[in-house]
């Protein structure tokens, strides 16, 4: 009895290595591993998707780069007044003439002056065709112009300083210029950072919310949910399905934005492609946060813009976050892309270190984390 008792306990534990053989054959992926590679062919069988991520951020950048290129500053155009029955040429007391001061502005290489009448030159500041009037008054000038324009209060300064000189003022101490171009200081050198946190939040958000809702449509998800596979790893597929495209993300923009425009990385590359990895993370978890319910296209569609419009417009992808109000910038501060932004510049114009943009990194993470663990909750299979 002991024997046969032996070998029945040795059959059946046979058995079970040979079943939990046929489950999982030797030399097979895991599940994961599985899943991710399934992710990765169907990006790249999508042109269009390819297109959106690694293409269209270098032309983007390609455009933007070329529109606002560092070149000399447009002069001021500035517009003397006068009356139409008025002689503007003739000198009136002991100021100038209309003709006069106008050409007294035009000796400045930063001034575009004319002579217009009292009706067209309202009309020109109001359009924004001039940005500072300059009427005669008695024994001396006024100056018209929109004190909220940029422009209009440097034309103010500069015709000023213009008119002074003609009437005779000289300077008290001698002045010497130093022009100096420093790298990092140009449009471009900001505008570079921001687009590949853009092109991450956007490959992260829109590549994994049409991907998850599609496959919900076709019921795919549901016939998924019933095999052995763990749902935590058809979830996580999807990000690390990300991580696998995000070297030739980052890579292709930071390598164009050097040959084409001599955009450096100044910083660490390692430190670079760590704050380039979490960010990737908390985009993609945060998508698949928002893909969560959503059963078409359409409602997919409108939360991901929702959710991505506001950052486009605050994080300081195209300008600095720092022109909005002081009440708005904690909320702004703790929006994903603005810790992304901002890590990113840190390497890439200033070379700090990972310590500078810790707290921008813990917001990253927590975003990554947090978004995730609430998507595995929420996750609608049918």
């Amino acid at each position: 009895m002991a024997e046969a008792g032996g070998e029945f306990a040795t059959t059946a534990a046979a058995a079970r290595e040979r079943g939990a053989r046929q489950t999982r054959p030797e030399g097979r992926l895991s599940p994961l591993v599985q899943l991710t590679l399934c992710r990765t062919r169907e990006f790249l069988r999508e042109p269009e998707a390819v297109f959106w991520v690694f293409i269209f951020p270098m032309l983007l950048a390609c455009a933007l780069g070329i529109a606002f290129r560092n070149t000399a500053p447009d002069k001021a155009r500035v517009a003397i007044e006068t009356s139409e029955s008025a002689a503007g040429s003739q000198r009136q007391g002991n100021t100038l003439g209309a003709d006069e001061t106008a050409r007294a502005l035009n000796q400045s290489s930063s001034v575009a002056a004319e002579v217009m009448t009292s009706e067209k030159a309202a009309q020109a500041l109001r359009t924004g065709r001039v940005d500072l009037v300059v009427r005669q008054s008695a024994g001396g000038f006024e100056y018209r112009f929109d004190p909220t324009r940029p422009e209009s209060r440097m034309a103010r300064l500069t015709a000023d300083d213009s008119i002074q000189r003609a009437m005779g003022r000289t300077d008290s101490v001698a002045i010497k210029d130093e022009r100096v171009t420093e790298p990092g200081a140009r449009y471009i050198d900001f505008l570079i950072p921001g687009l590949i946190g853009m092109n991450l939040m956007g490959s992260g958000m829109w590549g994994l919310g049409f991907a998850v809702v599609q496959a919900r449509n076709r019921k795919l998800l549901k016939r998924l949910a019933a095999t052995p596979m763990r749902r935590s790893h058809y979830l996580l597929s999807f990000m690390f399905s990300r991580l696998l495209f995000l070297v030739f993300e980052v890579v292709a923009v930071v390598v164009f934005a050097w040959l084409v425009f001599g955009v450096a990385v100044r910083g660490s590359v390692i430190n670079l492609a760590i704050i380039a990895l979490i960010g990737a993370m908390a985009f993609a978890g945060l998508g698949l946060l928002v893909a969560s319910r959503p059963k078409t296209i359409e409602g997919v569609s409108g939360l991901m813009n929702l959710v991505m419009l506001p950052m486009w417009l605050l994080s300081g992808t195209f300008f600095s976050s720092a022109r909005f109000p002081a009440f708005l910038q904690p909320l702004i501060r703790a929006l994903p892309l603005t810790a992304l932004n901002d890590s990113l510049r840190a390497v890439i114009n200033e070379g700090a270190p990972l310590s500078v943009s810790a707290t921008a990194l813990i917001i990253l993470i927590a975003w990554s984390g947090v978004s995730f663990m609430v998507a595995l909750r929420l996750f609608r299979w049918q």
